[in-house]
């Protein structure tokens, strides 16, 4: 099975209003054929509502949305060259697997016999060879969840929509399957657009994700660069663990700047930042554990805890709680021990307050 054609996603001006809600706010955005990008961000931010525009469940109170070149800001789902998965499965429980896939073709009035061979493609696909003659309930959510990517990529959609697909797996499956439909989307060219809430799950499967919140863009980027680079505190905060502390940037030479936090000096990416009040983004591996005795933050660990192949620690200082992550050492610091926490200034970030 070859994917034939895939197509961008363009919004122009978009917004959504129910009544006087405002769901999404003007929003601007172009998806590149070929790709995988996800939608992120808390409850009620707008990402499933522009997710349901694309699809054409939803229509546009202004703007433009535009798939593959084409204007199908009026078009309904149906006239639209996209296919949804969705979080409950929605698998039809008296057909087999294979009628399941192959549902939708026939309802393109496809003959019979090509729709049934194009949905045990599918199922090959997904690697579920040989599983079309069995009833949905009598394969795990892990298998449900893959039959209800075959049935949506045996269309040979434009766009593939993924809303909240691995919500009703557990974590070891949500892993599993996750690298499942990224090799599938991968491997077919698709253009994605997936909606998840957990941060985690963005970062692996995604070329770019939409953090969004109150209803409009916070920013776009890689995982890398909203990770390593977060343009606010809100990104920071959102996406990974991260500390925010309180600092005064005394000095800006560039692209570098001069920040003190608590009376230490930190060397740190200016990010367009300029003198006067500001926050430091300090990730837990940004972040270590020293002697009382030595340079740094001087703080009190009150909880530390072993996994394995790190130590991670809450150390109470005078600028919050700091969670550090370090490598397990021979002689770990325990609970009640006084410490000093260095910055590992290259690993630091600016945002504003």
């Amino acid at each position: 099975m070859t994917q034939t054609k895939t197509g961008s996603v363009r919004f122009e001006n978009v917004v959504k209003k129910y009544g006087e809600v405002t769901a999404l706010k003007k929003l601007d955005l172009c998806i590149d054929p070929g790709k995988l990008v996800t939608l992120l961000g808390p409850s009620g931010c707008g990402k499933s509502t522009t997710l349901r525009l694309i699809a054409g469940l939803e229509m546009a109170t202004e703007g433009r949305i535009h798939i593959g070149g084409e204007d199908v800001t009026h078009l309904t789902a149906t006239y639209r060259k996209v296919s949804m998965v969705f979080q409950s499965y929605a698998l039809f429980p008296h057909m087999t697997v294979r009628e399941n896939v192959a549902y939708g073709l026939t309802v393109k009035s496809i003959p019979k016999a090509e729709a049934a061979q194009k949905a045990d493609a599918g199922l090959e696909l997904v690697g579920l060879a040989g599983f079309g003659d069995r009833l949905p309930s009598e394969l795990s959510g892990g298998q449900q969840q893959r039959v209800a990517v075959a049935r949506a990529i045996v269309l040979e959609p434009e766009v593939l929509l993924l809303d909240e697909p691995l919500s009703n797996l557990d974590a070891k499956l949500r892993r599993h399957v996750r690298e499942e439909i990224r090799q599938i989307q991968q491997s077919l060219g698709l253009t994605a657009v997936y909606v998840t809430h957990d941060q985690e799950e963005a970062m692996a499967v995604s070329d770019n994700i939409i953090v969004m919140n109150n209803a409009e863009i916070a920013q776009i980027g890689t995982p890398n660069d909203l990770y390593e680079a977060p343009s606010s505190a809100f990104i920071a905060d959102f996406i990974g663990d991260a500390n925010l502390v309180p600092c005064d940037v005394e000095t800006c030479d560039g692209a570098r700047a001069t920040a003190r936090v608590d009376g230490q000096k930190v060397l740190i990416p200016s990010n367009g930042m300029g003198k006067g009040a500001a926050q430091m983004v300090l990730r837990p591996h940004a972040l270590s554990l020293q002697k009382p005795d030595q340079p740094g933050l001087k703080g009190q660990i009150s909880y530390a805890a072993y996994l394995g192949k790190e130590m991670q620690y809450t150390v109470e200082t005078p600028v919050g709680s700091l969670f550090v992550i370090s490598a397990v050492r021979a002689d770990p610091f325990v609970q009640g021990d006084s410490v000093s926490v260095s910055i590992v200034e290259d690993q630091a970030r600016l945002v504003s307050i």
